[in-house]
């Protein structure tokens, strides 16, 4: 279900900064809560030293730890790993680096591929800014429950030619995301150190069938937009699954890692001719904060949250910049579609994660997104709408961080509009749109305009007649 670089196929379908006070050495301490994102390097084939240097300060600034470097087997790609290295370096010790061995197209049927694999995590895993836990590297993984490295299963190929070979026996921390069964978990005993529930961040088993089991009728019945789907938003089932079938996994009396996933939509359209990936994950109904808000009322059994991704453009779950090289044809519903609003988004939840404490509101702020076309939109588009698209709503979600009460005015038209009252902290909105709408929200005081946001309408328009479908979203904020 991703991409590894814009040159290959993959074959899978699938906070504030931390205070200054905080020592490195706490942060490397298990019990410390980290929350990295997922990079994809396979995008990054046009970058500069420079690239990299601003991508780790905007991260660093949006109250991320790290970046999962989600890695194949392009020769440039092991060129960016050495300036991503270099880049954080000259920022500084503080921001992390580790490996997400993009098992789906690295090579691991043999002996040699596990030695390749080795070598490349030993290049990194003692560099300054290479992810510690319990002093060891930290290495993750896309896949992997097929690769078998020449022996006799999946489990011992791992466990020989990889976690226990003498290369890296003692020196990693093992944290992968296999796509298996979680009671298979105990065949991975001296193989898994822990988890990456790398598709925990969306209802991925929600589709339309199950969704019609639920309810006939998937338009808006409830407040902000919700709907009898909304049981399924941010749910932490799955996490609660992973966390219980890796208890018997435990050494030492120490709990196995778990690393969740937190992503804020998922939407990918290519063609049978080229990647043949055309669906979507419900992501309506506010999935982002709601995933890390039931993320925070878990903390204490999850130790690292992993948000999906940084630059995915492929699949439409980016939330930083547009840039790089992205995955052939995926422009059509990726360019005029920013997502860097959410950043300040992940920073408040990301803060609150890791603190266990919401972060005080100094500044008020919207933030605001939609799809660009209705859910039953027609187009002359030969690949045709994603599959599960029916789930989709036709709505403005909004969130707004208010530093005190107010009220927040929503508005798609100068005929349609909605005001609702809202608290200090976080409030979360919903507007119904049709063709010709646009977004705009103002927060009002004793009165006043506090905040407004309005994007023009040349940037956003809701297109009741498209050319192509995209059930990408625009994202739109302001503040104070």
């Amino acid at each position: 279900m991703r991409f590894i670089s814009v040159f290959c196929l993959v074959a899978l379908t699938r906070a504030a900064v931390i205070p200054l006070r905080r020592s490195l050495d706490e942060r490397q301490n298990p019990a410390a809560k980290l929350v990295v994102a997922h990079f994809m390097v396979g995008n990054t084939f046009p970058y500069t030293l420079q690239d990299w240097v601003d991508d780790i300060k905007l991260a660093t600034a949006s109250g991320l730890d790290g970046f999962a470097l989600n890695v194949g087997p392009d020769d440039f790609q092991t060129t960016q790993t050495n300036n991503a290295f270099q880049a954080a370096q000259q920022v500084g010790p503080a921001f992390k680096l580790f490996f997400s061995l993009d098992m789906s197209v690295l090579p691991c049927k043999t002996v040699d591929d596990g030695a390749a694999l080795r070598a490349r995590v030993k290049k990194f895993s003692t560099n300054p800014n290479y992810l510690q836990m319990n002093g060891k590297a930290f290495v993750s993984t896309f896949a992997g429950e097929s690769c078998t490295f020449g022996q006799d299963s999946v489990a011992n190929g791992w466990r020989t030619q990889f976690a226990q070979h003498p290369d890296l026996k003692g020196q990693m921390h093992f944290v992968p995301s296999f796509f298996i069964d979680p009671a298979q978990f105990t065949n991975f005993a001296g193989v898994m150190d822990g988890d990456f529930n790398f598709n925990s961040g969306w209802p991925v088993d929600l589709k339309v069938d199950l969704a019609k089991t639920v309810t006939a009728d998937f338009s808006v019945k409830g407040v902000n937009g919700t709907n009898a789907l909304n049981k399924f938003i941010g749910s932490t089932d799955t996490d609660n699954l992973h966390i219980k079938s890796l208890a018997p996994l435990a050494t030492g009396g120490a709990r196995p890692t778990y690393m969740a996933a937190v992503s804020p939509w998922f939407f990918t359209h290519f063609s049978p001719q080229t990647f043949n990936k055309n669906f979507i994950f419900l992501a309506d109904q506010h999935l982002y904060p709601a995933r890390w808000e039931k993320l925070i009322a878990e903390r204490d059994q999850i130790d690292l949250v992993e948000v999906v991704t940084w630059n995915d453009y492929g699949e439409s779950h980016y939330i930083g910049p547009i840039k790089g090289a992205l995955p052939p044809g995926s422009d059509a519903w990726v360019n005029g579609f920013p997502h860097e609003a959410w950043l300040d988004l992940t920073q408040y939840y990301a803060t609150q994660f890791k603190t266990g404490q919401a972060p005080a509101v100094d500044k008020d702020k919207i933030f605001a997104w939609s799809r660009p076309h209705p859910t039953n939109a027609q187009a002359p588009d030969a690949t045709g709408p994603p599959t599960s698209f029916q789930l989709t709503q036709d709505e403005v979600w909004a969130v707004v961080i208010a530093k005190a009460p107010g009220s927040v005015t929503l508005s798609t038209s100068p005929t349609t509009s909605q005001t609702f009252d809202v608290a200090a902290g976080v409030n979360k909105l919903a507007i119904p749109i049709a063709p010709g709408g646009t977004i705009n929200a103002v927060l009002q005081r004793d009165g006043k305009p506090v905040v407004t946001l309005a994007p023009a309408a040349k940037d956003f328009t809701f297109n009741g007649s498209p050319k192509t479908f995209n059930y990408n979203v625009f994202v739109a904020s302001a503040s104070a």
